[in-house]
């Protein structure tokens, strides 16, 4: 018994999945002879909201309070800083590096107006904790209902 196929002609060849293999090449196998201060890196952010305020918390292993910039500007959270590489060491002693080092930025777009005034910031055990009050005419109100 002879089968009939049909199949859909299309004027372009179908794609190939070699740049999605390359992507992951690029991320996951670095090459180790390049620069460990031209690597990019974005520190890992939970950002969370309570009725009164906005709480962002970054891991920042290895860095301190003097690699580490805070600004709020036009409702904006941006971090900033850098992790440096230890220079005294030479890369030819490492069989790997993957932890990350270089400069960084994070910027949040805080939805509600913020009261800059009482921004604070602490910094315990590589964790980063910035607390963005909202402004008292962005919190929720109760509304009494008159009889």
């Amino acid at each position: 018994m002879m089968r009939n196929s049909m199949s859909r002609w299309t004027p372009t060849p179908p794609p190939t999945r070699e740049p999605f293999y390359r992507l992951f090449e690029t991320l996951f196998n670095q090459d180790q002879g390049e620069d460990i201060g031209t690597r990019t890196w974005a520190p890992p952010v939970d950002v969370s909201e309570t009725e009164d305020a906005y709480v962002v918390k970054a891991e920042l292993p290895g860095m301190s309070r003097e690699d580490l910039d805070i600004t709020l500007e036009n409702n904006v959270l941006r971090i900033a800083g850098e992790r440096k590489f230890d220079r005294d060491e030479k890369k030819e002693n490492y069989h790997r590096i993957e932890r990350s080092y270089g400069a960084f930025s994070r910027a949040f777009a805080l939805p509600t107006q913020v009261d800059a005034e009482k921004v604070e910031a602490t910094f315990k055990d590589g964790v980063l904790t910035v607390t963005v009050p909202k402004a008292e005419q962005a919190r929720p109100r109760k509304i009494s209902i008159a009889a």
